[in-house]
């Protein structure tokens, strides 16, 4: 697969806590360069990244992140303040509480809500999959496939795993078809990055395929480089 192709995929992502404005419009700069889906950054970041970027790219932020326990009022704010700013797009976290629960009703419902919130603006559904059985990843498969929201999401990056090739694949085949897949967290290769692609996802959260991309424009360099001398 065409490098170009994966990056156009990517929403080139920087949730560290210590990110800087600088840090941020360094992304913002790649992901206009590099041609990626968006960028994925902080909600206090969102109006200034905005304002910065324009309709170069689009901006995407997250809420209720990374634990997903706060309530559905606070989330359903949180989601239209970032659509205010300029969010393009919003990841936001399931209360994974309420799925060991077996509430799968108030999960759907609070998705709803924060759907509601975002005002016509992509939303996608962070499920965590590396604290979730099978069986209630595919009931979230069904949950979020009736909700209304565009994208399923494996995972936040910051709990015990990242996506997995095993996940992608039985999100593919247990949610509805005009539900898209989000693969995020422990993308390390570009081969792992196809892999992904090829099982269905239509997203990576990922800043690495972007740090790739550079490592392969500099080797070309250098290369050029040693035959001009």
């Amino acid at each position: 697969m065409d490098l170009k192709e994966i990056l156009g995929k990517c929403d080139h992502t920087l949730l560290s806590q210590t990110a800087t404005w600088d840090q941020i419009k360094a992304l913002c700069d790649d992901g206009i360069k590099y041609g990626t889906a968006s960028v994925c950054i902080p909600a206090s970041y969102v109006k200034q990244a905005k304002e910065y970027v324009g309709d170069r790219l689009c901006i995407c932020t997250v809420i209720g992140f990374p634990n997903g326990y706060d309530t559905t009022a606070a989330k359903c704010f949180m989601a239209y303040d970032a659509v205010k700013n300029g969010a393009d797009e919003v990841d936001m976290v399931i209360n994974v509480g309420w799925v060991k629960d077996g509430l799968y009703d108030k999960v759907l419902d609070e998705i709803k809500a924060i759907k509601y919130a975002c005002d016509g603006k992509l939303l996608k559904v962070i499920i965590e999959t590396c604290l979730l059985t099978d069986e209630e990843k595919i009931k979230m498969c069904e949950v979020v496939s009736r909700s209304g929201a565009e994208y399923i999401k494996t995972s936040t990056g910051f709990s015990t795993g990242g996506a997995t090739f095993d996940d992608v694949a039985l999100m593919k085949k247990h949610c509805a078809p005009a539900l898209k897949i989000k693969a995020a967290g422990g993308i390390s290769s570009l081969e792992d990055a196809e892999k992904f692609i090829e099982l269905g996802a239509s997203r990576l959260g990922t800043s690495r395929v972007v740090k790739l991309a550079k490592a392969q424009e500099t080797e070309r360099a250098r290369k050029l480089d040693d035959l001009i001398r």
